[in-house]
C-alpha cells in the first residue's frame, strides 16, 4: 500500500500528464485534498508533502480537525458538502472557501455571518449538471440569477462553479458532461462575472475534467485511500 506522499506524487503526475495531453499548463490546475473521513495524522502527512488546501463535507468533523491544526494558520479549508441553514454561521466563520452554494437563502446567510475582520468568503455555485434528485445544486438554467445575487453581497466573492456529475467509467461520457460545465462557466464569464475557478474532477475522472478545462480538482481516495472516519 502506498503512503499518502507516494499517492500525492502519483496524483500530481496524473495532473501533469492530463494537462500535457490537453496542451495546458499543469500549474493552472489546483489540487484540493478531500480529507473527509480522514484522520488529523493523515492530513499532517499530506501537509508534509506541501499540501495546504483541504476539503471537508461535514461541519463538526471539519471543526474538530481545524481546531487540532490551528497551529498551522496557512491551511486553507474548503467546505464542499450540502449546507443546512443552521450550519451557515459556523461555516462562514471557519472556512476560506465554500464550494457548495446552491440557493439564495444560503448565500444571504453566509454573507450575514461572515465576520467583518475576515476577507470575503470565496464561494462557488454548485450546479446539479446531471439532474440527480439525490444531489444538491442549482439547475443550469438558474445559475445566472444566483450569480447575480451573490455578486451583490459584499462579504462573498464569487469565484466560479462546482459540480459532481453522475458517475461514469466512460472517458468520452465524462468529458462530454464536463464540457457542458465548461460552457456554463464561460457563459457566466461572458456575462461579466470575473470567475477563475471551475471545480470539477475527482479521483476517477480527473483526466477528463482537465481535458475539458477544470481549474480545480477535488481528490480524496486517490490521495488518502478509503475513509478512516477516525479523527
Amino acid at each position: 500500500m502506498n503512503t499518502i506522499n507516494e499517492n500525492l506524487v502519483i496524483v500530481y503526475n496524473r495532473i501533469e500528464e492530463a494537462a500535457k495531453k490537453a496542451a495546458r499548463n499543469p500549474k493552472e490546475i489546483f489540487l484540493l485534498a478531500v480529507s473527509k473521513g480522514q484522520s488529523v495524522e493523515a492530513i499532517k502527512e499530506a501537509m508534509n508533502f506541501g499540501q495546504k488546501a483541504f476539503g471537508e463535507n461535514y461541519l463538526q468533523e471539519a471543526l474538530a480537525k481545524s481546531s487540532s491544526l490551528q497551529a498551522y494558520p496557512d491551511l486553507i479549508w474548503h467546505f464542499i458538502g450540502p449546507i443546512q441553514s443552521n450550519k451557515t454561521k459556523a461555516i462562514a466563520e471557519n472556512f476560506s472557501w465554500v464550494q457548495s452554494v446552491d440557493r439564495e437563502k444560503i448565500a444571504l446567510l453566509l454573507n450575514k455571518y461572515r465576520p467583518d475582520d475576515l476577507p470575503p468568503l470565496n464561494v462557488c455555485i454548485q450546479v446539479n449538471i446531471s439532474g440527480e434528485s439525490s444531489k444538491s445544486g442549482v439547475k443550469p438554467g438558474d445559475i445566472c440569477s444566483l450569480a447575480e445575487k451573490i455578486s451583490t453581497l459584499p462579504k462573498l466573492r464569487l469565484r466560479g462553479i462546482m459540480s459532481i456529475p453522475a458517475p461514469s467509467s466512460d472517458y468520452e461520457e465524462q468529458k462530454k458532461v464536463f464540457l457542458t460545465l465548461y460552457s456554463l462557466y464561460e457563459k457566466l464569464k461572458n456575462h461579466g462575472f470575473p470567475l477563475d475557478t471551475l471545480s470539477m474532477g475527482m479521483s476517477d475522472d480527473l483526466e477528463a475534467a482537465i481535458a475539458a478545462g477544470s481549474t480545480l480538482i477535488r481528490i480524496g481516495t486517490a490521495i488518502f485511500g478509503a475513509r478512516k472516519t477516525t479523527l
